[in-house]
């Protein structure tokens, strides 16, 4: 909620991007009142290690990678005690080449309800891959 007489209903879309390839692993869609670090259990990969923004910093998301046994790597928000500027900077530079994907999506939903949008997200995500998966192995056509 914005302030106490303005509200916004919503959802958020989290994705799980193979740093080898580009290639969309998961998606997941959770309503905008669930935080970023909350959500994060339905993202988090089962190993390797996790490149996240501010939003995935807090708890639960440090215990779920744990339990997971996957290194987090989250940029730290502003007023944390342990901010480092130049790891944070280092983490950003790993993650540029895969926002594209975040850059490519649709902002806005079309229907109503978590299961609906969460199909869409996956036909999205699908679509890219597909996009992602002829970039990466051309097809052989001869036109002779």
């Amino acid at each position: 909620c914005k302030g106490k007489d303005k509200y916004w209903y919503g959802y958020k879309q989290h994705t799980s991007v193979d740093m080898q390839t580009g290639l969309i692993n998961k998606v997941a869609i959770t309503p905008a009142n669930v935080t970023d670090a909350s959500g994060f259990k339905h993202a988090c990969p089962s190993q390797g290690a996790c490149y996240l923004d501010k939003g995935y910093c807090i708890n639960p998301a440090p215990k779920i990678a744990k339990a997971k046994g996957v290194h987090l790597a989250a940029i730290k928000k502003n007023n944390m005690k342990n901010k480092n500027k130049d790891q944070d900077r280092w983490y950003s530079g790993i993650r540029s080449p895969y926002e594209r994907v975040f850059s490519q999506r649709e902002r806005r939903v079309r229907y109503r309800g978590v299961a609906k949008n969460q199909f869409a997200a996956f036909m999205q995500a699908i679509c890219f891959n597909l996009k992602r998966i002829m970039v990466l192995n051309p097809p052989n056509i001869c036109l002779s």
